[in-house]
């Protein structure tokens, strides 16, 4: 079966490309339909012409359809969540959590249609009213990256469309088959034609044809850096407002004074879990000289305990890496650092499994400095580096010494320090005792300096980006 792009409520076929599992890259997940720039010219046309309706629709059928798209997305989280492990790599205990993740969030945007609210204000002018309102964009352009292959795509679809926006949505080459089957439940809630878009395929065609497009209102990018500032330039271009989320170097602090098995508990999961493959994850550890040997020792401890395995298997706490591509600048990195005079304490070594896949041993790196490569450039990969640092002062200093500000973190019992902590890191989202990766559903996420720009993703918060502020004046 070959998965078509969805196109003015038509599916039409193309070029086919298979998916394939990077836990086993014999195992072919599907052929999906590559768009052309014409297709995604034709989708542009389609989510134009549908915008008119849609955006003037009643809230209840608008309502009716994020409900009916999250019910079902929550009745299928155990297929779709095998559905992207198989085609991400991440374990599957992480994909249904990932898929249920995705389901809430169309269950909180339904709710959101009905809590839409406007201000009605008196003017300085006496007799005269005043009423301040939100209205939908028009066509939302949205292009979403391969690590989180049904939550990010949701997080964006939902908000769009609970405030009246029509959609063309282009996922990451690497992963359709996620974005597919979202779109798929998405039509056979009864969106109206035009409403919802898919072109899948490269990003060099698809994702061109919606930056050079004056018919796209707005655009909302996750992914790299190189092609945020694309999707900048463009958008400057053409006037439209645009949403960037370009990734992160993010550091998460252990104090002398934490809970060590704390401590080594969240370092784990930030850096290394979902194979490192995170935005948020950790891979700047910067430790105080007086916990860091004790910290060291018990973190490659647990990670010597970490199976690393095909990502459906019961057992197995990190998959693969995603692709051939993927794996081979992890491992350039590795490379990078030894060079650079870290010593590479453990792991970092490709491994083999029942079947051919793309793993990688979780690396840790000590001896490393805040001006090597690895501790300033995103590898997005399970490579970490701990920083030995003399204090508390130090640490803050040195984890706000980035060009990133997304995530960061801190391992402490101290509330004088947690308190200072959280006010004074340069970054978008603040953890405590907790893993630096993963914020909930219904809070916004995004952080400052070289990692975002535009308004925050998630929550109440999305209307700042999916609508625009209209003030009317009335004579009583």
């Amino acid at each position: 079966m070959l998965h078509q792009n969805l196109i003015a409520g038509e599916w039409l076929g193309g070029e086919a490309s298979p998916n394939i599992n990077p836990s086993n890259t014999h195992d072919v997940v599907g052929d999906y339909a590559r768009a052309t720039a014409d297709d995604s010219r034709a989708a542009i046309a389609a989510a134009k012409a549908a915008f008119p309706a849609w955006s003037r629709s009643p809230i209840l059928e608008r309502h009716a359809l994020l409900r009916k798209a999250g019910d079902e997305i929550m009745a299928r989280k155990l297929e779709l969540g095998s559905l992207l492990a198989r085609e991400e790599g991440k374990t599957l205990a992480e994909a249904i959590g990932e898929v249920t993740r995705a389901g809430q969030i169309f269950d909180f945007f339904a709710g959101e249609v009905l809590r839409l609210s406007g201000e009605t204000l008196p003017s300085v002018r006496p007799g005269i009213g005043v009423e301040i309102t939100r209205e939908p964009l028009g066509v939302v352009g949205i292009i979403t990256p391969w690590n989180f292959p049904i939550a990010i795509p949701a997080w964006k679809i939902a908000p769009a469309l609970a405030y009246g926006n029509t959609v063309v949505l282009k996922p990451a080459d690497l992963v359709p088959g996620c974005a597919w089957a979202l779109v798929d439940i998405l039509h056979r809630a009864g969106a109206p034609t035009g409403v919802v878009n898919l072109v899948m395929g490269r990003g060099s065609v698809v994702g061109q044809a919606l930056l050079e497009s004056g018919d796209v209102n707005a655009l909302t990018f996750t992914g790299s850096i190189g092609t945020g500032k694309r999707v900048a330039l463009s958008s400057i271009e053409h006037n439209r407002k645009f949403q960037l989320e370009m990734g992160g170097k993010n550091p998460f602090v252990v104090l002398d004074d934490a809970d060590l098995p704390v401590a080594v508990d969240a370092a784990a999961n930030s850096s290394f879990f979902s194979t490192g493959q995170r935005c948020t994850a950790s891979s700047r550890l910067i430790v105080t000289e007086g916990i860091h040997d004790r910290f060291v020792a018990a973190l490659t401890e647990r990670l010597q305990s970490l199976v690393i395995d095909d990502a459906l298997k019961p057992g197995t706490h990190i998959g693969p890496v995603v692709d051939e591509s993927q794996l081979k600048q992890d491992v350039d990195y590795i490379g990078i650092g030894q060079r650079e005079g870290a010593k590479l304490a453990f792991g970092g070594n490709r491994l083999e499994r029942d079947a051919p896949g793309f793993y990688l041993q979780p690396a840790l790196f000590t001896e490393a400095t805040n001006q090597m490569r690895i501790a300033r450039e995103e590898i997005f990969g399970p490579v970490a580096a701990v920083i030995r640092v003399k204090d508390y002062d130090e640490a803050l200093a040195v984890a706000n010494d980035t060009d990133f500000g997304l995530s960061s973190g801190i391992a402490t019992t101290s509330l004088k320090h947690a308190t200072h902590f959280k006010r004074n890191s340069e970054a978008g989202m603040v953890m405590v005792n907790l893993p630096t990766a993963g914020v909930d559903f219904h809070v916004p996420f995004g952080g400052r300096k070289g990692s975002s720009y535009g308004p925050r993703e998630q929550g109440r918060y999305a209307a700042e980006f999916y609508t625009t502020i209209k003030t009317a004046y009335t004579l009583a």
